[in-house]
């Protein structure tokens, strides 16, 4: 054989040997069919998690949602409760201060009530001042002695004047009186002390107050006691 040709033919062979080993070596290997399918996988779990993305985040926004409902809702009911408290103890703070002197304002009605039977006491008759005669000694230079009526005058003009101050004191405080007579009966304002029947009057009515009732603002402070016309029939 021609050694030229045998050459040719060892280069061919060998050519053909180098080129398809390795491609066999790749196609045999087992990492390049596990690397593909392992990208697959990826790639369709990848677009499985896509898919299912939007429907978790609108899952997770309705739960926020429903969690800033809860929370605003308990806020409306804290501050209802709040407002609440509020005017339960401005209320009771201005009851506190329109009421305080409740007892003191009871016990100072007997005062009152003194004050007024000492001023009736007095008749109208023995208020009229009484005429000094002018004396007609020109050596005597004193003055007219005053008699025991100038000193009664006297005496129930500082009574009235003091029961009126009093009365004057306990109406700043919306203490105030007041005198049924004539009025229908009210068992929650009148105490009745008697009954009488009295031709004339309207049975239920008010015939006389013996002693005057008070209130402190709308609260009854003390019942008027009164004598009540009596139904007859």
């Amino acid at each position: 054989m021609n050694p030229t040709r045998l050459f040719h033919s060892c280069t061919a062979a060998l050519s053909h040997r180098a080129i398809g080993r390795p491609a066999r070596h790749v196609l045999a290997h087992p990492r390049v069919g596990f690397r593909l399918y392992s990208t697959q996988q990826d790639q369709e779990r990848t677009e499985k998690t896509e898919e299912a993305e939007p429907a978790v985040q609108l899952e997770k926004l309705k739960e926020k949602e429903t969690k800033v409902s809860e929370l605003t809702n308990k806020l409306l009911y804290l501050q209802a409760d709040f407002i609440n408290l509020q005017r339960n103890a401005t209320r009771e703070k201005e009851q506190q201060r329109d009421y305080a002197i409740t007892r003191f304002a009871g016990d100072l009605l007997e005062v009152v009530d003194v004050l007024n039977l000492a001023l009736k006491s007095v008749p109208n008759s023995l208020l009229k001042p009484t005429s000094h005669p002018s004396s007609s000694s020109t050596t005597d230079s004193s003055a007219p002695q005053k008699s025991a009526q100038d000193y009664l005058i006297e005496l129930h003009h500082g009574v009235e004047m003091t029961h009126r101050l009093l009365l004057s004191t306990l109406a700043k405080y919306s203490v105030k009186p007041f005198d049924p007579t004539g009025e229908k009966f009210d068992p929650n304002r009148h105490e009745a002390l008697y009954q009488a029947p009295v031709p004339g009057k309207e049975p239920g009515t008010v015939l006389e107050c013996q002693k005057i009732g008070y209130v402190i603002k709308d609260r009854l402070l003390r019942a008027a006691q009164v004598g009540v016309v009596q139904d007859t029939s």
